[in-house]
């Protein structure tokens, strides 16, 4: 028996770079990394599917996730570097029990349907959730370098989201699925003192 609806996690990286453009759902994506190509094409197969079996697909595109126990604490005692504020990218996040319970209310509501973006209320550069998080461990700041000393420095995969700059529109949501963010920010969500042991 088939279900009627599914709930698919896929990634805001299926937009690609968007130079720090606001970005709603009904922008085209332009997945540059091969992780963001694979989620894009089984959004594409799983909308196809659910189309020929007459099941409703809800397509979730989550940012970074993060919680207490969830936190680049690791990068910042290694002392890996964050872009110089003018060369850094803006990130989009939302906190771990936020997603849960917006996957709950996209299985439970029967309007949900289509493409969502799953964010916080509060788009930031990258280096200065870096920061927030490091304040919040009491551990040193990363150092801020330019890009193409990051280019050196910083490992590959880190690099890649380093190159992506968008900032997620989250109305559809609020306005569709009756969302209220437990934590609209990360200062909201990342404890006043961040464990890191």
């Amino acid at each position: 028996m088939l279900p009627q609806r599914l709930v698919y996690l896929s990634t805001s990286g299926v937009y690609g770079d968007c130079a720090g453009e606001w970005v709603e759902e009904t922008r085209a994506p332009k997945p540059q990394t091969e992780r963001a190509r694979r989620r894009f094409d089984a959004e594409q197969v799983l909308g196809k599917w659910g189309e020929s079996n007459h099941v409703e697909i809800a397509i979730l595109r989550v940012p970074g996730i993060y919680a207490a126990d969830r936190l680049p604490l690791d990068r910042l005692i290694r002392g890996t570097p964050a872009l110089a504020a003018e060369e850094d990218v803006y990130t989009n996040h939302i906190h771990a029990d936020d997603l849960a319970a917006i996957v709950a209310v996209a299985l439970g509501v029967k309007q949900a349907r289509g493409i969502y973006n799953v964010s916080d209320d509060c788009p930031m550069k990258m280096g200065d959730f870096f920061d927030l998080v490091a304040d919040r461990a009491g551990l040193k700041r990363p150092p801020r370098v330019s890009r193409d000393e990051a280019m050196r420095r910083v490992p590959r995969e880190m690099l890649s989201f380093m190159s992506e700059s968008r900032r997620l529109v989250n109305r559809r949501i609020k306005a569709e699925l009756g969302v209220r963010l437990r934590y609209p920010t990360v200062a909201d969500g990342i404890p006043m003192t961040a464990q890191t042991e």
